[in-house]
C-alpha cells in the first residue's frame, strides 16, 4: 500500500496543527459557531444528534494492521470503544469531543491517516474495488491511479468550495464493484484500442439521494495520461456553473440533467482544450513512482490444495458454508480473498469494536501481509490468504466472532446510522436492521434464500444506498411517526439500476414482517436456481405489492419464513 513521503507527513501534521489553533480560537470565543463550522467540516468533524462525529479517511479502502490498532486505541480513549465503516471506506467515530479532535488528528498523522475532505463541498474520498490488484476479472489495477487522484484532489485550491460534494469511483475490472454508475464521476479503466493502451471510460452525473440518477458516459477511450486534465475540466465546469442557491439541486447529477449531456460535454471539451497536454498530463515515470507502492506482495509458489480442502469440508459442514460466502477468487494460484462480515446477529451493520479492529489486525498480520481492505458493503476484506491456511484462518476468525458466513445474503445489509445518530434522518435504520437480523437469524433460511441485497437508509439522502438494494428500505416521517417505504428491483454492478417503490409506507413495527412476506412470495414463485432479482424480473412487482396492502391491516406477517 502507499506509504507517505516526508512531504505527505508534513502536510497532514501542519493541517492538524492548523486545526488545533482553530479549535482554540473557537473555544476562546474569537470564532463564532458559524465561523467555526466550515473549518471543522473541512476536517471531517460534524455535530450530530447526540455528539460530534469525526470521519477518518481511508483512501480507496486500504488500511494496514498498525492503522487498525491505532483506530482501536483512539476509539477506546476518545470515543465509546467502537467505530462505523461507511460505504466510502471511511471510519466514523460517533462520540468524540471537539476539544479532543486536535489530539486525535495528531495521533492519526503518526500512522499516516487524517480526516481531510471527508466532509464539506469538496472532492471526497476516492473509492475503488476491495479486490483491486487480485481480482481475476481485472484488466488493470486501479489503485495507483486512485492514489494519484487522491494526491491531485487533496486540498486542491480551486476545488475547496464546490457547489456541492463531489464523489469519484474508479474500477479496473469487468464487473463493477464500485457503484460507478451512481457517482458524480465513475471511471472504468481498461486496455483499449489496437495498441491496448490503458484508457478510461468516463461516466458523469450519477448519484442517489432524493433524485437517484444513473450516470451517463461522457467519454470513451480517454488515454490514462489525460485523466487529471479531463477531470479538472469536468470539475471546473461544475464549479463555474453549478447552483449554489439550493443544496438540493446543487449536485453534478442535477446540473448534467438540466444542461443535457451533449451541452455539458461540449463545455468540458472546450475547457479541456486549455488543459490537454499541460502540467496535469501524467508521465510514465510519475505513474511508475506511485505504482511501485502497489507491487504484489511476496507470494509463494502455490497450487490449490484440493485434497486437503476436500477432507476439511467433509469433516466440517460449517466450514463449507463459510467458504461459500466468505472466500473469493484470486488471480494468484493458491491464494484466496476473504470477507470478514461485520453483520453478525445483533451487530449494527458496519460497526466494529476496538477489540474487533485489533483482531482483524492480528489476522491481517498472520494471514494477509499486514493489510486489510474496507468494502463498499461495510465489511472488511483480507486479500491474500493462502488456500492451504483457510481452515486455520476460519478457526481463528470463529474464536473472535469474525466468521459469520452471510456475505451477499439477506443479513449482509448496507445500513446508515439513521436516527440513532444523524440530525438529517427521519427514522431509525439500525433498529430496523436488528429486527430483520432477528427474524432471519437461521443460516439454513439465509442460504435457501440465496443472494439478496437489502439496504436501509434513514432519510432521502440515501447514505444506506437503499435505491440499489434488491430490497430497499427508506425511513420517512409521517406526521411525526416513523414509517418505511419499500423498493424492489435495485441492483449494483455493471448493470446497476434503481429499484421501484411498490406501495405505501409501513410503520416501523411492520417492516420485518413485510420483508418476510415479500420473501415468502419469492420462495413460492421462484424457479430452480433462480435468484430473488431474477424472479422479480420475471413476475414483476404486482405479487409483491399485495404484501404492503396486507401490512396496512394485519398485525402479524401473513406467512412466516421458516
Amino acid at each position: 500500500m502507499y506509504r507517505y513521503t516526508p512531504d505527505d507527513l508534513a502536510l497532514i501534521r501542519e493541517r492538524a496543527a492548523q486545526f488545533r489553533a482553530q479549535v482554540e480560537r473557537w473555544r476562546s470565543g474569537v470564532l463564532s459557531d458559524d465561523e467555526f463550522r466550515p473549518l471543522r467540516l473541512q476536517n471531517g468533524l460534524y455535530v450530530q444528534r447526540h455528539a460530534p462525529m469525526l470521519r477518518v479517511a481511508v483512501p480507496y479502502g486500504m488500511i494496514s494492521a498498525d492503522q487498525l490498532r491505532k483506530l482501536a486505541d483512539i476509539s477506546r480513549r476518545y470515543d465509546k470503544g467502537y467505530g462505523h465503516f461507511t460505504t466510502r471506506h471511511n471510519l466514523q467515530l460517533n462520540w468524540v469531543r471537539i476539544e479532543d479532535v486536535p489530539d486525535i488528528l495528531d495521533e492519526l498523522a503518526a500512522v499516516e491517516m487524517h480526516s481531510i475532505q471527508t466532509s464539506g463541498n469538496c472532492i471526497r474520498n476516492v473509492t475503488t474495488d476491495p479486490f483491486a490488484g487480485i481480482a481475476p476479472d481485472e484488466a488493470i489495477d486501479p489503485r495507483p491511479l486512485a492514489e494519484i487522484l487522491r494526491q491531485w484532489s487533496t486540498l486542491h485550491p480551486e476545488f475547496a468550495f464546490l457547489p456541492r460534494k463531489f464523489k469519484i469511483a474508479i474500477s479496473g475490472s469487468t464487473e463493477d464493484r464500485t457503484l460507478g454508475w451512481y457517482h458524480d464521476v465513475g471511471l472504468r479503466l481498461d486496455r483499449q484500442g489496437n495498441g491496448q493502451e490503458a484508457a478510461f471510460t468516463v461516466i458523469v452525473g450519477g448519484g442517489l439521494g432524493r433524485t437517484p440518477l444513473r450516470g451517463q458516459i461522457i467519454r470513451q477511450h480517454l488515454p490514462w495520461r489525460h485523466i487529471l486534465g479531463y477531470l479538472e475540466a469536468i470539475v471546473r465546469v461544475f464549479n463555474l456553473h453549478g447552483r449554489r442557491d439550493n443544496p438540493y439541486k446543487a449536485r453534478l447529477k442535477i446540473f448534467v440533467q438540466r444542461m443535457g449531456l451533449a451541452e455539458f460535454s461540449r463545455q468540458v471539451e472546450a475547457e479541456w482544450a486549455h488543459l490537454k497536454d499541460g502540467p496535469a498530463t501524467l508521465t510514465e515515470a510519475g505513474y511508475q513512482r506511485i505504482a511501485a507502492h502497489f507491487q504484489p506482495p511476496a507470494y509463494k509458489p502455490l497450487t490449490t490444495p484440493t485434497a486437503q480442502l476436500a477432507a476439511q469440508k467433509a469433516a466440517h459442514p460449517d466450514f463449507v458454508r463459510w467458504l461459500a460466502r466468505a472466500t473469493h477468487p484470486h488471480k494468484t494460484p493458491g491464494y484466496a480473498a476473504v470477507t470478514l462480515s461485520l453483520k453478525a446477529p445483533g451487530q449494527a451493520p458496519g460497526d466494529i469494536t476496538a477489540e474487533q479492529m485489533e483482531n482483524v489486525a492480528a489476522l491481517a498480520d498472520e494471514f494477509s501481509f499486514g493489510e486489510a481492505r474496507i468494502a463498499h458493503e461495510q465489511n472488511l476484506v483480507l486479500a491474500d490468504v493462502e488456500q492451504g491456511r483457510l481452515f486455520e484462518f476460519w478457526r481463528t476468525a470463529q474464536k473472535v466472532a469474525l466468521a459469520t458466513p452471510n456475505a451477499g445474503l439477506l443479513t449482509d445489509m448496507i445500513c446508515c446510522p439513521g436516527g440513532d445518530f444523524c440530525d438529517l434522518a427521519n427514522a431509525q435504520s439500525v433498529a430496523i436492521a436488528r429486527d430483520i437480523q432477528t427474524r432471519f437469524a437461521d443460516l439454513e433460511t439465509l442460504f435457501d434464500l440465496g443472494e439478496i441485497s437489502l439496504n436501509i437508509s434513514g432519510c432521502i439522502n440515501a447514505c444506506g444506498h437503499h435505491h440499489v438494494g434488491n430490497i430497499g428500505i427508506l425511513g420517512v416521517d409521517r406526521q411525526g411517526e416513523e414509517y418505511y417505504q419499500i423498493t424492489l428491483g435495485g441492483r449494483q454492478g455493471s448493470a446497476a439500476r434503481t429499484g421501484k417503490v411498490i406501495g405505501p409506507a409501513v410503520p416501523a413495527a411492520r417492516v420485518a414482517a413485510v420483508v418476510a412476506d415479500i420473501l415468502t412470495v419469492y420462495r413460492r414463485e421462484r424457479r430452480p436456481q433462480e435468484t430473488f432479482l431474477q424472479t422479480f424480473g420475471r413476475i414483476g412487482s404486482a405479487p409483491f405489492k399485495l404484501c404492503l396492502r396486507v401490512a396496512e391491516v394485519a398485525p402479524e406477517s401473513t406467512e412466516a419464513i421458516a
